[in-house]
């Protein structure tokens, strides 16, 4: 394995300004999975990656060292950066020393909605995006679409805390969710506190389509009209609603608990 040392490197330049900047990963195409869980979920799920990178001091660390075989079984490209390096490229503080640069997988927008999805307008906060994936991934909810102005999904935070959500899912970027709602053959869901009906009264045994929005916003006028259903998530208590993310995890999970009662 290559070992670098200098800041002068191309290589090491090119990592850097990947690592720092979403336009340059935008335009490469790529991404950066630090960390050994979503190491890990890469291989498991789509195989090997374009590059491995190490920290030297953690070429033989327990969990590092498998994964590092592991892509040179593969025949991945490996290599091995300075600590100092390491320290200024990796977006994670206090990490184990392993990141892998990817590919990012580029999924289509279908023709039209045949099958479950979750529809993201405007979503700003990382967090709650990768939160989104992930229970939509657990919930068996394969396709998602995310409107221009929602947070980018590859990015770095939202990778953590999807904690390998995307490589199980079609994840489109810049969707038209206007169009795709037109085409859609499957009943539309937005959330509400002002609908009478509650997804618990709800039929959702079949697919249908979630649209969720911006945290403070919620979904634009055009889409709220757009959707077949307003339904409320019932509580109790004085708050007013539920972050956008634990919204979506109770109504993915009412919706796949309806899909199986009958198994």
């Amino acid at each position: 394995m290559k070992l670098i040392t200098s800041k002068d490197n191309s290589l090491f330049k090119e990592l850097k300004q990947l690592a720092s900047s979403s336009q340059a990963r935008r335009r490469a195409g790529q991404s950066l999975l630090d960390g050994v869980h979503l190491a890990q979920a890469w291989l498991q799920h789509r195989g090997a990656p374009q590059l491995c990178v190490v920290a030297e001091s953690a070429q033989y660390h327990p969990e590092v060292a498998p994964i590092l075989a592991q892509c040179e079984a593969l025949q991945a490209q490996c290599l091995v950066l300075a600590d100092k390096l390491y320290d200024a490229v990796s977006t994670v503080d206090n990490g184990v020393g392993l990141f892998l640069m990817v590919a990012t997988p580029v999924a289509s927008a279908p023709k039209a909605l045949t099958e479950s999805a979750v529809l993201l307008d405007g979503l700003q906060d990382p967090g709650n995006l990768g939160s989104i994936l992930r229970s939509a991934a657990a919930a068996g909810v394969r396709q998602v679409f995310c409107s221009p102005g929602t947070a980018a999904a590859w990015s770095p935070k939202v990778l953590r805390a999807g904690m390998g959500a995307h490589f199980v899912l079609d994840i489109v970027e810049d969707a038209d969710l206007v169009a795709l709602c037109a085409a859609s053959r499957i009943p539309l869901l937005a959330t509400s506190s002002h609908a009478a009906q509650t997804i618990y009264d709800c039929d959702l045994s079949g697919p249908v389509a979630w649209l969720l929005g911006h945290e403070g916003q919620g979904v634009s006028a055009a889409l709220q009209q757009a959707a077949t259903q307003e339904v409320v998530i019932p509580h109790l208590g004085q708050m007013e609603s539920l972050n956008v993310a634990a919204a979506a995890a109770v109504c993915l999970f009412e919706q796949l608990r309806q899909r199986t009662a009958g198994r």
